[in-house]
Parts: C-alpha cells; structure tokens; sequence
C-alpha cells in the first residue's frame, strides 16, 4: 500500500475543496465553523488527558468521533451532493447526550449562583471546551443562514456545552477542588 502525502500543495493559493469538490476560500464561512469544531475536538483530547472516570473518557472519546461527523456534514457542499450517513447527526445522538448530563446533574448540588471558570486543571480545561463549544455553535448558526445544516447538529452542538458544563462541575467535587462562584458584590 502506498503512503499517501501529508501534504498536497492544492491549498497554497488560499482554496480548499468542500465534500463534493466544491473549492472555497479558507475564510469561508463553512471553514470557520468546521475549523471551530476541529479546534473543540483537539481541545477536548487535551480534556480527556485529565479525566479519572472511565465513564467520562468513553463519553468524550464517544463526542470526539461524533464532532468529526458534524465536521463532515459541515464540510458537505449539499448542492453538490447528498449527505452520507457517516455525515448525519441523529435525535438517538442527542438523547445519549442528554442522559450524561441528566446523569451528572442529579449527583450535583444545586445552583443559586453562576460560578467561575476554573478550580483544577481539569474542569479549567472543561470550561475552556465549553466555550470554544458556544464559538462553534455560533458559528454554525452564521453558516446556517447561507446553507442547509441540520437542526440535529445544532441541537448536539449546544447539548455538548451543557455537557461540558455539569462535568465541569463534577471534575471539580470528585476532586475536592471545590467550584468558584460568582462574588456579585465584587468585593
């Protein structure tokens, strides 16, 4: 078998091909938001680096491949071509999703203030995901008022960042770290 090459030289003038061969340039508006994405995944690999419950390093591993999906439908010239169903985010995806979060948040103590990004190193990395998570999902947004993009993939992308919430939250008290809130008097 072949090597294939790294590198291609199709990209130096500033282009890149969409899925269906489309090419655009690498500020497009569909780069920003798959990039985006791309920069939430390597963020999350950083985060799993740093997760003790094996629980959580298979949920994040699980979202790792699943952005790569939405990555893929991101990157589809749908004008151009059908989506593949290695493409496609469903509502089964959201629920999986949905019952991480409804699983941490019922061990969690309540809310009555916001609370601080930080407390050890993982959750300071979870909330770092998260945010670049809201980026992306605005990004999304941006590209879905030009081009076709799936409520599914928007819905996962902002369960993902309350995900990465309540994680955060938890990596913080199974630590013994302790959670940072909000000093509303600024004192």
């Amino acid at each position: 078998m072949k090597k294939s090459l790294v590198y291609t030289k199709t990209g130096d003038k500033g282009t890149t091909a969409l899925v269906g061969g489309t090419r655009v340039a690498k500020t497009h508006v569909r780069l920003e938001a798959y990039g985006t994405v791309d920069e939430l995944n390597a963020q999350l690999g950083l985060l799993v680096t740093y997760l003790t419950d094996e629980r959580d390093k298979t949920t994040v591993l699980k979202v790792q491949n699943r952005l790569f999906t939405i990555g893929s439908h991101l990157a589809t010239d749908q004008d151009k071509m059908e989506l593949r169903e290695a493409s496609v985010i469903t509502a089964t995806h959201i629920a999986e999703l949905e019952q991480e979060i409804d699983l941490i948040d019922e061990a969690l103590p309540p809310l009555r203030t916001f609370v601080i990004p930080g407390g050890n190193r993982g959750a300071g990395v979870c909330h770092v995901c998260r945010t670049v998570c809201r980026r992306a999902e605005r990004r999304i947004l941006t590209l879905a008022e030009e081009y076709k993009i799936s409520p599914e993939v928007l819905s996962y992308m902002n369960r993902l960042s309350d995900y990465l919430f309540v994680l955060s939250r938890r990596i913080n008290i199974v630590e013994e770290t302790g959670e940072i809130f909000w000093n509303n008097t600024c004192k």
